[in-house]
């Protein structure tokens, strides 16, 4: 990286994504533009980028370790399979996936994930009324659903707490710190096979990869502290904004 503008651009993009990440989520609306707007390709950059939130995830899935509770339906080691299978999954399909195609899906999932996010409370609301109306999950839904999860957060993960929170809600799960853990820990392990079929694949950019991992971490250590300042309601829908900027900006740019 020689252009001290883009390594700065990066830095800030990162930290202020492992901030949100911590707080909220959404981290990726920012390191995929960050790194797309520097000259990676679409597809190296979500792979980068997702190398870059990697510890994020994986602290995530240490700090709720006492909380976790596999979700009616599906025990731990299914729930573990099924991430691992799907991250799996959907990692390989993105390797699969040429940069001028990506680059058209990219607006579309950008909004795909800021929908999610800005109704995250009615979805999540949804899922927990579908639920009460409903006996214990089927066990073989509950695998597919989380399945078609895992291979959506392998290939690209904007949003994915959110799916994940309403499924564990879907599925009859109501303790809040069980379900937050689940979402961590599914998240890191998507994110660990999906960077092992990344590093594999040789789509990774590991300079830009290494300098944002560590801005990221600094960013969710140090400013989910000044985050937690701002009104929950103001954050969402900073965060929305952010996603649908992003996803204007490349639509205009395809």
């Amino acid at each position: 990286m020689d252009n001290l503008g883009h390594l700065a651009l990066l830095l800030a993009a990162a930290f202020a994504a492992g901030a949100l990440n911590a707080v909220a989520g959404g981290g990726s609306f920012l390191t995929l533009p960050a790194l797309v707007f520097t000259g990676v390709p679409p597809v190296v950059a979500n792979a980068t980028g997702t190398v870059a939130l990697l510890p994020g995830y994986m602290a995530g899935a240490w700090g709720f370790k006492d909380d976790m509770q596999s979700p009616p339906g599906l025990s731990m080691k299914q729930v573990i399979a099924l991430s691992l299978m799907g991250g799996s999954a959907g990692a390989a399909l993105l390797l699969f996936t040429p940069d001028a195609t990506f680059r058209k899906v990219v607006p579309w999932l950008l909004l795909a994930a800021t929908a999610m996010f800005a109704f995250g409370p009615q979805l999540r609301v949804w899922a927990s009324g579908k639920n009460a109306s409903n006996a214990a999950p089927n066990a073989t839904k509950a695998a597919i659903g989380m399945l078609i999860v895992a291979v959506y957060g392998g290939y690209f993960n904007g949003g994915l707490g959110i799916l994940l929170l309403a499924l564990f809600c879907l599925l009859g799960q109501t303790q809040l710190n069980a379900m937050n853990g689940m979402k961590n820990l599914v998240s890191a392990l998507l994110t660990v096979i999906a960077v092992a079929i990344y590093a594999v694949g040789g789509i990774v950019q590991w300079e830009q990869a290494l300098v944002m991992m560590v801005a990221a971490t600094l960013g969710g250590y140090l400013g989910a502290r000044v985050a937690r300042k701002i009104p929950a309601h103001i954050l969402r829908w900073c965060i929305v904004a952010t996603g649908l900027v992003m996803a204007g900006l490349f639509f205009a740019k395809g």
